[in-house]
């Protein structure tokens, strides 16, 4: 789905300060949930600010594939009419999930507790990720697998006509394991308990109980979160607003930061606790940024943030804080190039497992843009400050989060910084490119110099 046969090789130049207001695409994961419930709802479901990226097109092609109907009206806005809980159809052809690790994993929840066959197959990047910590649970639930060796894509996955509510305790941070559980336990009867002990992202208890799910979280004696969800509720059609990603608004909000002059902000932000670790660590930095016109919706936070150019100062990032920001430390690991001193980032295993090996990713691409760096087994630390920052082309092997990252560095470096493909890019934020124009930011095509 994401990548052509020809690479996009991008660069960006140092120089121009960046202003303007901007908004970013919707929440990626709140759009691919907002798509799968209203696809198990009663009724029609309105989805305003959708994010239209390939993964969360794909989400919706797999939810009409089993029989929902998801369309994008000629507002902007999308329906999706939903079939019910208990009521998806056995899919004609194999599912196709691109990319989008999230869509495949929740689905794998989503099928597993419904009696159909389904071949979900992916791209060569989502084809390499492991999917066993999600499917060891699902398999106790009744799902029948056949993967390729160590869980990977292509799988035909079939899900029991009589499931087993279970009480899981989730052995890593993960709230794609949780979530996957919690949707089995959707179609399963009785009780179905995930037990939390780090606490991650809450999208899907959110928006689970707007649906109208039986669904409880309290924390217990030893500080964990204990979810309880009731099986085979009747999800009733809701109407839906999406706020902006705060993993997209990363982006330029670390953009300001580290470009001389600039000052950008980004409206209609979310702000869940869960999801803004990456500020914490700013802030924590010395950067100058605001937050301003809080309000809620639909039971989210959400503001508009606003960024100044700062001199930043490197920290250590504690390992707790890695699930409210496991998607932004490429970005981070950009700003601490800028900062003086060392940043020490720990815990970040589970960037081993995501649209690449991130940390790995990371560490070459700051390498190759002679970014002092360090990389450990589940660490990272940037040394900044360098003086000869850029000349570099990076190998993004796919991962979107690593060409917006290295393309935001090249807007302050010394010299002009490439990626070898930018085309991932649209997985998760499409206008990214014409955004970063927009705001004024130098970027050279030189794939159609090539040509």
């Amino acid at each position: 789905m994401s990548n052509s046969l020809t690479p996009q090789k991008i660069a960006t130049r140092g120089g121009n300060a960046l202003k303007g207001t901007l908004k970013v695409p919707g929440d990626k994961s709140i759009s691919h949930r907002s798509l799968m419930f209203g696809a198990l709802a009663i009724g029609q479901t309105r989805i305003h600010g959708l994010l239209e990226s390939e993964d969360v097109i794909g989400t919706a092609n797999a939810m009409n594939a089993v029989g929902a109907v998801c369309e994008r009206r000629e507002d902007g806005s999308w329906t999706v009419d939903g079939v019910g809980l208990g009521s998806l159809l056995e899919p004609i052809a194999p599912i196709d999930f691109g990319n989008a690790g999230t869509g495949a994993r929740l689905c794998m929840g989503i099928f597993a507790a419904h009696p159909i066959s389904v071949m979900m197959i992916g791209d060569a990047s989502l084809s390499g990720r492991p999917m066993g910590r999600v499917l060891n649970p699902l398999r106790e639930m009744g799902l029948e697998v056949i993967a390729r060796q160590g869980d990977r894509l292509p799988a035909a996955i079939r899900g029991s006509d009589a499931p087993a509510p279970m009480t899981y305790r989730v052995p890593m941070a993960s709230a794609q394991v949780k979530s996957a559980v919690l949707l089995a336990g959707l179609n399963t009867p009785g009780t179905t308990t995930v037990i939390e002990p780090v606490a991650t992202r809450d999208h899907t208890e959110k928006m689970l109980k707007g649906f109208g799910a039986d669904l409880s979280v309290e924390i217990n004696e030893a500080g964990e979160r204990v979810i309880t969800l009731q099986g085979q509720p009747k999800l009733s059609a809701q109407e839906v607003v999406v706020p902006g990603d705060p993993s997209s608004a990363a982006f330029p909000i670390v953009a300001a930061l580290i470009t001389p002059g600039s000052e950008i902000t980004v409206e209609n932000v979310l702000l869940n606790e869960h999801r803004i670790g990456l500020i914490t660590t700013l802030l924590e930095m010395g950067a100058d940024i605001s937050i301003s016109n809080e309000r809620e919706s639909g039971g989210e936070k959400i503001g508009d943030i606003t960024a100044r150019h700062s001199q930043l100062k490197g920290v250590t990032v504690p390992a707790e804080r890695a699930p409210a920001m496991i998607d932004e430390y490429p970005i981070l690991a950009i700003a601490a190039a800028f900062a003086q001193g060392e940043t020490v980032m720990l815990g970040l295993d589970e960037l081993r497992v995501k649209e690449s090996d991130r940390l790995a990713a990371v560490a070459r691409g700051l390498e190759a843009n002679n970014i002092p760096c360090v990389e450990g087994e589940d660490t990272l630390t940037v040394t900044g400050g360098a003086n000869n920052i850029g000349g570099g082309t990076v190998v993004t092997h796919l991962d979107h989060r690593i060409a917006m990252s290295f393309l935001v560095l090249g807007l302050a470096a010394h010299k002009p910084v490439a990626v070898d493909d930018a085309a991932p890019i649209a997985t998760s934020f499409p206008t990214f490119l014409e955004l970063v124009g927009t705001l004024g930011g130098e970027i050279n095509d030189l794939s159609e110099e090539a040509a």
